[in-house]
């Protein structure tokens, strides 16, 4: 496990490498005078200006080797500047393409609201098209949420279909409310209507495209964790070149 995220604090495993020996949120920070956010893009600039620092660090594995890399959370790093996507394409540069695969880790209480469940879809795309890599979303902490209100999300996952159901049953709430003056129950009709619109048409995208879905992942289910290990290895192709063990039998 490698971690190049310079804000971690601890970890409960092994790591095999650690960008906070190279640079430190917290010293940034102290130093220069400087908030979490913008400790951490300073942070992640220098590690673009030293990334022989991770070549060498790669270096050290062997091509059959399983390396899990922790990066920072701040989805400005995916979305708004390229600073993981320059990573990244170093480490194309560096022939480790076909054996890369990034894992976007969402909370699953994050998709049991239905805007969130699309807001959430819209970060994975953005951060999708950003890295230009094989990619799978990840629901994390599902033991923490009600299962059948999970399952139907999953087994939905049609984004337009939950706003859709989302929008009912705001409609229905919208004619049980106690607003006497019909005018302003109308006028809050239309900009209900012209926003819903917006948010169709987005929904509508995101399911056109069929590119998002989401791995359901509980830390305490075993066949959860294996079933995660199997889909990534899968996609990457991990041990394809390995020899099939065979049964010795006796003739």
């Amino acid at each position: 496990m490698g971690n190049l995220d310079p804000a971690a604090e601890s970890f409960k495993y092994e790591v095999a490498f650690d960008i906070r020996e190279l640079i430190n949120v917290d010293e940034v920070m102290e130093e220069l005078n400087l908030g979490p956010n913008g400790g951490l893009m300073y942070c992640m600039e220098y590690l673009l200006e030293n990334l022989d620092w991770l070549r060498d660090e790669l270096d050290n594995f062997l091509d059959d080797d399983y390396l899990i890399i922790d990066c920072p959370g701040q989805i400005e790093l995916y979305t708004h500047v390229p600073i993981m996507k320059n990573v990244v394409n170093k480490m194309r540069m560096w022939g480790y393409e076909s054996h890369m695969i990034s894992i976007f880790v969402l909370d699953a209480t994050f998709v049991c609201d239905t805007s969130k469940f699309i807001s959430g879809s819209l970060l994975t795309m953005s951060t999708m098209i950003q890295l230009e890599l094989p990619h799978l979303n990840i629901l994390s902490k599902c033991d923490l949420i009600n299962k059948e209100r999970l399952d139907n999300i999953l087994d939905t996952q049609s984004a337009i279909q939950l706003w859709d159901n989302e929008q009912d049953k705001n409609t229905k709430e919208l004619d049980l409310c106690s607003i006497e003056n019909s005018n302003t129950k109308k006028e809050i009709k239309n900009r209900f209507h012209k926003r819903n619109r917006l948010t169709t048409s987005i929904c509508q995208v995101i399911d056109d495209y069929s590119m998002v879905s989401f791995i359901p992942f509980n830390i305490m289910d075993e066949e959860s964790i294996t079933l995660l290990a199997v889909t990534i290895d899968n996609v990457t192709n991990f041990g394809e070149n390995m020899e099939v063990r065979a049964l010795d039998i006796d003739v």
